[in-house]
C-alpha cells in the first residue's frame, strides 16, 4: 500500500513551485544589479528614496486608519453574530460572507462607479471607504470564530461573582478574544499597505500606496528595485507575523 506520507508530495511540489521559488526569485533579483552582479544598492536605495519613503509612510498611515475603523465596526458585528441571544439566524452570517464571493476588483470598480454617480470627489475619504468595505470581513470573521469558540462558563462565572455585564465584557470577553483581534489586524493591515488597485481606482491614482510603487517599477522593467521593495515588504510582513504570534502567546499565557 502507498505510504500516507506520499500523499503530501503533490502539496510539497506545489509549495516549491508557487511559494518557495517565487520568493527565491524575489530575493535573487533584489540583490542583483542589471548585469546580474551581487549588490545591496537596491535595498539601500529605498532608505534614500524620498518618494518611496513618503509613500511608505502614507501607506502605514492609511493602513492604521483602515485597521482602526475595521476594528471599531468589526468587533461589535462579530460580537452580535456570535451572541446566540441576539443572532439566531445563519442568514445574517451569510450576508457578511456574500461580498467575499465577488472579486475584490469588481467590488472596487462598482464602488468607484457609485461615487461617480453621486458626484463624490475621489480622494482619501473614498479610499478609506473602499478599504473598509473590502477588508471588513477579514476583521469580522477571525473575531467571530474566536468568540464563537469561547467557553461561556467564563462569563457565567464572572456574573455569578457579581460582575456587571459591562465588566464581564471588558474584563473577560475582550481579553479572551484578543487572538482573533490580532489575526484580524494582521489580515487587514498588511494587505492595505501593499495594495495598489484600490487606491488606483478610488483616487484616480492621486494617492499612491507602497504596492503602487512596486507595480510601477515592475511595469517599467526595473525588476531589481521592484524586487528589493517587495523583499522589504516581505520582511515587514514576517516581523509583523512574529509579533502577532508573540502577542497571542502572551495573551493566552496571561489568561491561563
Amino acid at each position: 500500500m502507498v505510504k500516507r506520507s506520499s500523499w503530501s508530495i503533490p502539496y510539497f511540489i506545489f509549495l516549491v513551485l508557487f511559494v518557495v521559488l517565487p520568493l527565491l526569485l524575489v530575493f535573487i533579483y533584489a540583490v542583483q544589479d542589471g548585469s546580474g552582479r551581487f549588490t545591496l544598492s537596491n535595498v539601500t536605495r529605498f532608505f534614500t528614496d524620498k518618494d518611496a519613503l513618503s509613500t511608505f509612510a502614507l501607506s502605514i498611515e492609511i493602513a492604521i486608519e483602515n485597521t482602526a475603523i475595521c476594528i471599531l465596526l468589526g468587533y461589535p458585528a462579530a460580537w452580535i453574530l456570535a451572541n446566540r441571544k441576539l443572532n439566531r439566524s445563519a442568514v445574517t452570517i451569510v450576508l457578511f460572507i456574500l461580498p467575499m464571493w465577488i472579486n475584490a476588483l469588481m467590488r472596487t470598480l462598482a464602488t468607484a462607479e457609485l461615487f461617480n454617480v453621486f458626484g463624490i470627489a475621489l480622494g482619501k475619504g473614498t479610499l478609506l471607504f473602499g478599504m473598509v468595505y473590502d477588508y471588513l470581513p477579514f476583521m469580522i470573521y477571525p473575531i467571530y470564530n474566536t468568540l464563537l469558540k469561547m467557553d461561556p462558563s467564563y462569563a457565567e462565572a464572572a456574573e455569578d461573582l457579581g460582575a456587571k455585564p459591562a465588566s464581564v465584557f471588558w474584563k473577560v470577553t475582550v481579553p479572551l478574544s484578543m487572538p482573533g483581534v490580532m489575526s484580524g489586524i494582521l489580515m487587514v493591515f498588511m494587505p492595505t499597505v501593499s495594495t495598489f488597485a484600490i487606491s488606483e481606482f478610488l483616487t484616480n491614482n492621486k494617492i499612491k500606496l507602497f504596492g503602487t510603487i512596486i507595480q510601477e517599477n515592475i511595469n517599467s522593467s526595473m525588476w531589481n528595485y521592484g524586487a528589493a521593495l517587495s523583499l522589504i515588504m516581505l520582511i515587514i510582513i514576517g516581523l509583523t507575523t512574529l509579533f502577532s504570534d508573540s502577542e497571542k502567546t502572551g495573551t493566552e499565557g496571561g489568561m491561563i
